[in-house]
């Protein structure tokens, strides 16, 4: 029995078409978060790759048990108006990940960037809190 599918590819392996449309279509999962988060006995610790982003353009809420992490960066193409793109895979603009962490105390979560990666250490301890913001340090 031969396998009839083996020569078949599927459009975004196309070796043509995939690697055109891949950036367009496919760049929310490309550009996700990167996150690992570490268990041990007293807090969860996330480690969320954002390189590039300034710190003052990142926000931390917890509402709901939800610890919501978000960015927002522009980049301004007028001041590098010296030629056209031919490709662009970097991106700009607005995300955001929330996990589920619990009802926890917001004045115990501590959170700090540097060199590009964001640290988020939050508490086991569960409370009963609705809405708060968390200062990145």
């Amino acid at each position: 029995m031969t396998n009839n599918k083996k020569n078949e590819l599927g459009f975004y392996e196309d070796p043509i078409f995939g690697d055109f449309f891949s950036p367009v279509f496919r760049h929310s999962n490309e550009n996700m978060m990167k996150t690992d988060i570490k268990e041990n006995e007293t807090n969860y610790e996330f480690a969320v790759d954002l390189p590039g982003v300034k710190k003052e353009n990142i926000s931390l809420d917890i509402e709901d048990g939800y610890l919501t992490i978000a960015y927002h960066e522009e980049h301004n193409d007028e001041e590098k108006n010296h030629g056209k793109f031919i490709r662009k895979e970097r991106y700009y603009g607005s995300q955001s990940r929330s996990f589920y962490v619990g009802d926890i105390d917001s004045s115990k979560v501590d959170a700090s960037y540097n060199n590009g990666v964001l640290k988020i250490f939050v508490p086991k301890e569960q409370i009963a809190k609705k809405t708060n913001k968390i200062a990145v340090k």
